[in-house]
């Protein structure tokens, strides 16, 4: 089953980039110094900020569906994405190198269906899985840890 891996769309974000910090803290963000090879991934590129840039950490609705699954949370985007990841059947290396991600399944009307932990190295079975069944509209990765969403999966 083929499948297309999606970063957060840019320009909503663009706006934020370069902002003072007290003009970031109006939006509810904060700008964050990266200081680890790991553990700063950015949910436009879908890769992880390196040492020395710069990440807005801000709260963001990644599951608008009116569900009681409607959902927000913490991510990181970075100041230096230029262009929204999207792949078809590559896993991106900021969803690879993860431990432990939580990929949750839902439907037409944003009801999950579905959910599994899987390490961001065993991935592909586990879409194949859920998108074998016939209900699963698109999918969400969610960091296991601090359940931050990481990206979004749809058949392609």
């Amino acid at each position: 089953m083929s499948y297309i891996v999606s970063g957060l769309p840019l320009e909503p974000f663009r706006p934020l980039f370069g902002l003072s910090d007290e003009a970031l803290a109006e939006h509810g963000a904060i700008r964050c110094a990266v200081d680890a090879d790991v553990g700063f991934p950015c949910r436009v590129t879908l890769e992880d900020a390196r040492v020395g840039e710069t990440v807005l950490l801000l709260n963001y609705e990644h599951q608008s569906a009116d569900t009681p699954y409607r959902s927000r949370h913490a991510i990181f985007v970075s100041e230096q994405a230029r262009e929204t990841h999207r792949a078809v059947d590559e896993i991106p290396n900021a969803l690879k190198v993860r431990k432990a991600l939580s990929l949750r399944a839902f439907d037409e009307r944003g009801m999950m269906v579905d959910a599994e932990i899987v390490s961001g190295d065993a991935l592909e079975p586990v879409i194949a899985r859920m998108f074998a069944q016939d209900q699963v509209a698109y999918i969400h990765a969610h960091n296991a840890g601090r359940g931050c969403y990481a990206a979004r999966i749809d058949r392609a």
